[in-house]
């Protein structure tokens, strides 16, 4: 079977930040991992199905307001109406307000600032694929 992929790209903005300094907390990259996994779930069954678990989830790098994250999902495993996910969260431009307050620069080499792996469910009556 052909590997089942999603990528997303957003910019945090300063609603996001929820603590001083313009950090976004951890729980926005869990949030952006929620909406990778419905749209892997859509391209495997063609249905949103359900987000069961997560079996793990490390925060390895702040993010701020202004800063750019690619988040990446994968299905790793098809159990009958299961399908086991995993996760990457990369910052790829950073917000540089110590420069001015609209200065950014682009990574050459992305930062990862979240990894994650989880399960989701399918619903046999759900499945259309």
């Amino acid at each position: 079977m052909e590997k089942i992929t999603s990528t997303i790209r957003l910019r945090m903005s300063a609603k996001d930040a929820h603590y001083g300094g313009n950090l976004v907390d951890g729980a926005h990259m869990v949030h952006l991992f929620g909406d990778v996994a419905t749209e892997l779930l859509i391209k495997a069954d063609g249905d949103e199905g359900l987000f069961c678990a997560y079996d793990e989830v490390t925060f390895l790098a702040p993010v701020y307001a202004g800063d750019y994250i690619e988040a990446y999902g994968e299905i790793t495993e098809f159990g009958n109406t299961s399908r086991k996910m995993k996760f990457v969260a990369k910052k790829v431009i950073a917000a540089r307000p110590d420069i001015s307050p609209s200065a950014a620069d682009f990574l050459e080499e992305p930062i990862i600032v979240c990894t994650a792996s989880g399960t989701c469910v399918t619903p046999k009556d759900c499945k259309r694929k």
